[in-house]
């Protein structure tokens, strides 16, 4: 480690645990092995990171098994877990071994939800390798796997003994990718730290040139943004739930291309969108936040117009019924009152609603553009 390292921690009493984030950990041999251990372990990866990171990690810890998974949320379902399970018990794994999710967040998911299962609960380790499992899914324990009817329906609350952000690898990360994981950087902004969302609408060109101490700082901010609502709540029972912004929308979109059209962090950000726009619709936000929510989603390169081939609203609404966050019934969004100030809404005006649905979901590019600087009313 670096004097750069910074230390945060996820404060859960006897399960809190630490967040590690430095340029370089996957060679710190001394920190993998501390909080890794020195019994059994399996590695789970994906074939697109395996071959760029592994060997650094089996060097660097002595791991032996290994289990390489398809990349792509396609395969976040229960057929990949069984493969999971298959080779921990091929191996002999028992409960003292540890899991090590070395991959972005379907990967950290899967992995995740594998050691709540097996034999009743195992450790594990998260390494997240993309922006955004770096900044959002690595970080609270949830874990679980899609199914054709809603994302992230079937899974576990699960912490992590160790959350270990090497950002060095964030130089690998595909453009798109990196993108996609900006959106869940400046849902932070947006929910519950309007100071970072000016610092982010600041300073956005240098995280788009993946400047190294914007990142760090970003991915720092972010995490500690995440750390107090998960001490807070951590299992979204209550003011949790503000961390979905956007995430009922995006999921629905997710469901309804079945996962293939658009990456996670792209559709929340499409999601954040139509989140601000109903909160203005329903005069909860000022405008002109809505406008600066905008102008900063199109500068991180996020989609502005919709995926071909979704269906009309109400199959959109419709699928929006299954997300978890939907109570006894009643379909509950997240909110905005004012840039850094989210809330749970569970008595949205549903022609409202269908409103903003119509005006993004029917969006050009045209029409996009032109709305970061006059949204519609």
């Amino acid at each position: 480690m670096t004097s750069d390292t910074i230390h945060l921690t996820v404060d859960l009493g006897e399960r809190s645990y630490p967040i590690i984030i430095g340029s370089g950990l996957l060679s710190d041999a001394a920190l993998l092995q501390q909080h890794i251990g020195d019994g059994q372990v399996l590695v789970v990866s994906n074939e697109t990171i395996a071959p760029i990171y592994l060997d650094a990690l089996l060097k660097n810890t002595g791991a032996k098994d290994t289990i390489i998974l398809p990349d792509g949320e396609q395969y976040k379902q229960m057929g990949t877990i069984e493969t999971i399970f298959d080779s921990l018990m091929e191996k002999r794994h028992n409960r003292s071994t540890t899991l090590v999710a070395l991959g972005g967040g379907v990967v950290g998911d899967m992995t995740g939800f594998a050691a709540a299962s097996y034999q009743r609960g195992v450790k594990f380790v998260q390494i997240p390798t993309t922006l955004l499992a770096q900044v959002d899914s690595s970080v609270g324990g949830k874990t679980g796997i899609n199914h054709p009817r809603g994302k992230n329906m079937i899974g576990a609350f699960h912490q992590p003994v160790a959350v270990i952000i090497d950002t060095q690898t964030l130089s690998t990360l595909p453009p798109r990718e990196f993108q996609a994981g900006l959106a869940e950087v400046i849902k932070y902004g947006l929910i519950c730290d309007a100071d970072f969302f000016v610092w982010l609408e600041n300073n956005i060109e240098k995280l788009m040139n993946r400047d190294g101490e914007a990142l760090r700082y970003a991915i720092a901010r972010s995490c500690e943004n995440k750390a107090k609502v998960v001490a807070a709540d951590e299992r979204e029972g209550g003011i949790r739930a503000i961390l979905n912004l956007g995430h009922t929308f995006g999921h629905a979109i997710e469901t309804a291309t079945q996962y293939k059209v658009w990456l996670h962090g792209e559709a929340v950000g499409f999601g954040m969108l139509m989140a601000l726009d109903l909160s203005y619709r329903l005069g909860l936000l000022p405008i002109t936040d809505v406008q600066r929510g905008e102008k900063l989603i199109k500068a991180a390169g996020l989609p502005i117009t919709p995926p071909a081939g979704l269906p009309d609203v109400d199959g959109i609404i419709e699928l929006m019924g299954m997300d978890k966050k939907v109570l006894n019934g009643q379909l509950r969004l997240v909110l905005m009152r004012a840039i850094g100030d989210a809330f749970i809404a569970d008595d949205v005006d549903i022609k409202i609603l269908k409103q903003t649905l119509t005006d993004y979901l029917g969006r050009s590019l045209n029409s996009a553009l032109n709305s970061v600087l006059s949204p519609s009313a």
